[in-house]
């Protein structure tokens, strides 16, 4: 019997090794699954407009990549809708403020639709201007101000997705946002389809369709936030007051925004100034990357629910262990999307393009963003982790200090 016993004990694995999901990690993903849809909605618009522009022509494609650099740094200026909403809504929530957390959504719609209707005009009146300094030129320019503009018309709805998800998020329902993200993009898809190649309509074709998605989806965040604005007996009007606390609370993620979304634009001006090709496969390939990004991010939005919570309701150190559980898995995400991209990067080239010179490219850029994907995700979680718990300042400096590393590495959009 001691020698069956000295046999079969080596055999029942030690609890500490048996893989098991804690609590918090099943919380997590909870959350993060779900907002990943969400999150790759605008992402899935562009992607999907990048695979049909790109078989109209290399320049159509270098057209839509400098249109897509200015729409990406308006939108990304414009974040701080979803994530403060979030970050204020869940401490709300945490804190059994309902009604105020309902109150805070009205005043984020309000906002959103204001900032849309400003940059709308704005970005239409100074179009030309704008891709201009991008350096695009010739026919491309040309694609560029025709997406660009029409593209513009959904810039409101995008907004108020942007609100809308913010404040469901905040309230941890990120299921609602997922059936919004795939509905539209299957919708985007289906108009793309019959309009660009069905009825032979162009770029601008593509545009329309994805303006026609967005306010689709905002559509149903108002139907949504209406009926929990209804539920509490929350006023409807806009408080300019409040308003202006939300833009002076967000004045932090601003900079962050600012910093990170202008870096970006001058990755793609330096791209447009040395030819067509180099700014199609730019296109391609930062938006494949811009993917793979946000699938890393989702851990950090479940994170600022979360740490959001956890602080409002005063448990500081339930909060830090979800910022390291956060981290782990942004990381690994990062590093099996890395591999994946890096060992298909030529035939996700492919999928968007049939010029071999920009699939030549893409696939080079690919394969380096496959290599800062570890790194990236590590930035990304402590983004979530930040701005649940409010302290933006530090990582409004930390942007800035990276911007002005990277604006320099790029000679200011020369290479």
């Amino acid at each position: 019997m001691t020698l069956e016993r000295s046999y079969a004990r080596p055999m029942v694995a030690h609890p500490r090794f048996r893989p098991r999901l804690g609590r918090e990690d099943r919380e997590l993903l909870g959350l993060a699954i779900p907002a990943l849809g969400a999150l790759l909605a605008e992402p899935l618009y562009v992607l999907t407009d990048t695979a049909v522009v790109g078989h109209l022509g290399t320049a159509q494609l270098g057209g839509l990549g400098v249109a897509s650099g200015v729409l990406m740094f308006g939108y990304g200026l414009c974040i701080f809708l979803a994530y403060g909403t979030t970050a204020a809504v869940a401490r709300l929530a945490g804190a059994g403020e309902q009604r105020r957390a309902a109150e805070q959504a009205v005043q984020s719609l309000w906002l959103a639709l204001g900032l849309g209707v400003v940059l709308a005009v704005a970005g239409s009146t100074m179009s030309d201007g704008l891709i201009g300094m991008l350096g695009a030129e010739g026919d491309t320019a040309r694609h560029a101000g025709t997406y660009l503009r029409i593209s513009l018309l959904g810039a409101p709805a995008m907004l108020l997705m942007l609100a809308g998800v913010g404040y469901l998020r905040g309230l941890r329902d990120t299921v609602r946002p997922l059936w919004v993200a795939v509905g539209t993009a299957v919708l985007n898809l289906v108009l793309e389809l019959v309009l660009v190649f069905g009825l032979d309509m162009g770029i601008g074709a593509s545009a329309a369709a994805t303006v026609v998605a967005q306010w689709a989806g905002a559509g149903c965040f108002i139907i949504w936030i209406g009926r929990e604005v209804r539920r509490h007996d929350v006023p409807l009007r806009p408080r300019p007051g409040s308003i202006v606390r939300l833009l002076a609370v967000s004045s932090q993620l601003l900079v962050r925004n600012l910093s990170l979304t202008g870096t970006f634009l001058v990755g793609t001006a330096v791209a447009a100034r040395i030819g067509d090709v180099e700014v199609a496969a730019h296109q391609v390939a930062f938006q494949t990357w811009m993917l793979l990004v946000l699938m890393m991010d989702a851990a950090a939005i479940a994170a600022q629910t979360m740490v959001g919570e956890r602080l409002g309701a005063g448990d500081a150190a339930a909060a830090r262990r979800i910022g390291t559980r956060t981290i782990l898995w942004s990381v690994a995400v990062g590093v099996l999307g890395g591999l994946a991209l890096a060992t298909w990067r030529g035939d996700v080239a492919g999928i968007f393009t049939s010029d071999p010179d920009v699939v030549a490219v893409a696939g080079f850029l690919l394969l380096h963003s496959a290599l800062m994907a570890a790194l990236g995700a590590v930035a990304f979680a402590l983004d979530g982790v930040l701005i649940g718990a409010g302290d933006q300042r530090f990582m409004a400096a930390a942007l800035v200090g990276a911007a002005g590393l990277a604006g320099t590495a790029m000679g200011g959009g020369r290479l």
